[in-house]
């Protein structure tokens, strides 16, 4: 038998040994880390969406080493969720893919390309002639063509790697991000450029930003704010909001607000609604039927029944898509769009944010399980119940999902506040705002979705809608859109929050026109990092210069 003593002796050996070993093995950690290049870039993008992929292949071009950063599973953001109708060259008063160049118009060309009509649509642009259904995709093209695209260049993608929820998901020193925290670790940069719809990244940067509407007298703007007359999207017949019909004491049935309008123009946090973009098929070899909810609640659609019976016309999709499918988008008096559902989305926590997203996808099914199998509704409408019957969910999209989209349009969330501000004026015809370093042209009429339905003369009523009109112009974006104020963060940019007032935003958020802006953003983080200089001290005419070089489409188009 050992002795105490040699046995102790014998126990502080082993515990050396084991000190030292594990020494060496924390060494050899740091060491490793240290050198490992995936988590330090040049370039740090926050976003897969078109504007973070068209700045991650910029970046990539250019040489620099890039992290694309993907909250979900998957890259592409709308465009791959329904948005396969584009808005570009289908309105009758004007021909906006002239403002389309760059890496936007190499994806479309790529799209056409896929579909065996890339000369169509070369001859389309080159005779200016306007072929709308050659600028649309089906939604798992769209991903594909940009996975592939991706796959061309060094690009690291991480996915399902939300920012996390903490004061300490960004490391600043002073005014310079050192690096980002998400849920797949910790991401390091020279520059940081937040493609997220919801402006997280710059959130958690400190930044200052905008959710909602400003009052018309902060930027002496007049379609701002809470409107007095909202003309589109509006009930065209009277409908009773009330749960008793004629009992204001009843309360209002679903999807109405019962609240007063407010004081026209001013200002109130409430968002353009939000809505899925679904892609249907009326292809019978290649749909399933539309699904019925578990938590299916007839009583949810009776405003869509009450607008029927009075008289009103209620959505339908048609086949504006490639292979008989179609993107149904929210619109008109009553649709899928969920006024007043969407408020605390923009700055909510990841479960807000679900829960507001369950409910839309429940709501949309169930409504458009209302709309095809409700006996009322054949009733009331039998056109509108059989064309709905004719569609479903396409067995080709979605395939992880049930055929039903991932995520919905985030059509308005945060807007950065900088020291330069895109204003209502910038678009109107009667006004002369000169943009001396445009990076992109927005080329769309104001459109912004109505943010509410209430109570107006005792009859349902929506508020907030603005679309077109014979007042509004093409214009440049300016660079210092896109950059925060210098004593905020100086090596960040965003091309999908750019600082706008709520009605200008409307001008800017098309897709094809965040693909341009991201592409902008790269070209300048570039020139940053090349003369290791804060994102604010870029050179315009440095600046101008690559956008030339890589036909960007910035300075002047033709009016509408």
């Amino acid at each position: 038998m050992q002795s105490p003593k040699t046995i102790l002796n014998t126990s502080k050996i082993f515990t050396r040994k084991i000190s030292i070993y594990l020494f060496f093995i924390v060494c050899l950690y740091f060491l490793s880390c240290g050198n490992n290049d995936d988590y330090n870039f040049d370039i740090v993008i926050y976003g897969a969406s078109p504007a973070g992929i068209t700045a991650a292949i910029q970046a990539a071009k250019l040489k620099k080493s890039v992290v694309l950063i993907e909250p979900t599973n998957h890259v592409g953001g709308i465009i791959v969720e329904g948005l396969g109708a584009t808005d570009i060259d289908n309105h009758s008063e004007f021909q906006n893919s002239v403002a389309i160049g760059g890496l936007a118009l190499e994806f479309y060309k790529r799209v056409a390309n896929h579909y065996g009509r890339l000369h169509e649509l070369e001859q389309a642009i080159k005779y200016k002639h306007k072929r709308p259904e050659l600028w649309c995709f089906e939604p798992h093209v769209a991903e594909k063509i940009l996975n592939d695209w991706l796959g061309e260049y060094p690009i690291k993608i991480i996915l399902n790697a939300p920012i996390k929820e903490s004061k300490r998901a960004v490391e600043k020193k002073e005014t310079t991000i050192l690096s980002i925290r998400t849920d797949k670790g910790k991401f390091k940069g020279k520059y940081f450029i937040d493609a997220s719809v919801e402006g997280d990244l710059l959130a958690a940067s400190e930044i200052s930003f905008m959710v909602g509407r400003e009052s018309n007298t902060v930027y002496d703007e007049t379609k701002n704010g809470i409107r007095e007359h909202t003309t589109h999207g509006q009930f065209s017949v009277k409908v009773d909001p009330y749960l008793i019909p004629g009992n204001a004491g009843s309360g209002t049935i679903q999807g109405i607000l019962n609240e007063p309008l407010g004081i026209p123009g001013s200002g109130d946090h409430r968002l353009q609604a939000y809505c899925f973009r679904v892609c249907l098929t009326n292809d019978p070899d290649n749909r399933f039927p539309l699904p019925k909810p578990e938590n299916y609640d007839r009583s949810n659609y009776e405003l869509a029944l009450r607008y029927l019976k009075a008289g009103g016309k209620l959505l339908t999709p048609y086949p504006g898509l490639p292979n008989r499918k179609s993107d149904v988008n929210g619109g008109g008096a009553v649709s899928h769009n969920l006024n007043g559902m969407n408020y605390r989305y923009p700055e909510g926590s990841r479960k807000e944010r679900k829960m507001i997203l369950d409910f839309h996808k429940d709501f949309t099914q169930g409504f458009f399980y209302f709309l095809a199998n409700d006996p009322e509704v054949a009733i009331l409408d039998p056109n509108l119940q059989k064309t709905w019957q004719k569609w479903g969910l396409p067995k080709d999209e979605f395939k992880d999902n049930n055929g039903w989209p991932r995520m919905f349009y985030v059509r308005d969330a945060r807007r950065m506040l900088s020291d330069y501000i895109i204003t209502e004026h910038h678009a109107a015809k009667d006004k002369n705002v000169e943009v001396e370093d445009p990076v992109a042209i927005a080329f769309w009429p104001p459109d912004v979705h109505n943010v509410r339905t209430i109570v107006r003369d005792k009859a349902a009523y929506n508020e907030g809608f603005v679309f077109g009109g014979d007042w509004w112009k093409p214009f440049g974006i300016s660079y210092r859109a896109l950059i925060p104020k210098m004593n905020e963060c100086v090596n960040l940019l965003t091309p999908t929050c750019p600082s706008s007032s709520h009605i200008a935003y409307g001008t800017i958020r098309i897709e094809w026109t965040f693909m341009t802006l991201g592409q902008s953003a790269a070209l300048a983080a570039s020139l940053a990092i090349d003369n290791s200089i804060p994102i604010q001290k870029v050179q315009y005419q440095d600046l101008k210069k690559l956008l030339i070089e890589n036909k960007q489409v910035f300075d002047s188009v033709s009016t509408p």
